[in-house]
């Protein structure tokens, strides 16, 4: 059985000019909304990477430590090892909390605007 009635509307954005692209770019808000990004995301990640490196720097060069058991077979590398995916998630969940808290609002706030909502 066939129906006449016309799709679901969508709504329509305006698609925003270059020249408002760059206004955007250079604003103060953009500023704000990149600023806030890399004060979160650039030390994490050279956090993370110093972490990693150590890792793999003591599995190479301190096999002992690294060998060195904890209790029954579980010794320092596997401990350290499973400390990276531990770290990994947190930090996943954490940046998770921070977009939604502190990037997405702003961003939206640009979006909106940009497409004509305010």
């Amino acid at each position: 059985m066939a129906t006449d009635a016309p799709p679901p509307s969508k709504p329509v954005h305006r698609l925003p000019s270059p020249e408002e692209f760059v206004e955007v770019h250079e604003s103060a808000e953009f500023g704000d909304l990149r600023r806030s990004y890399r004060s979160f995301a650039f030390p994490l990640t050279v956090g993370f990477i110093a972490w990693y490196l150590l890792y793999v720097l003591l599995s190479n060069y301190a096999g002992g430590l690294m060998g060195t058991k904890l209790f029954g077979n579980i010794n320092v590398a596997f401990v350290l090892g499973v400390a990276q995916f531990v770290t990994t998630f947190l930090i996943a969940w954490w940046y998770s909390r921070h977009a939604a808290a502190e990037l997405d609002p702003k961003a939206e706030a640009i979006k909106t605007r940009m497409e004509g909502g305010a």
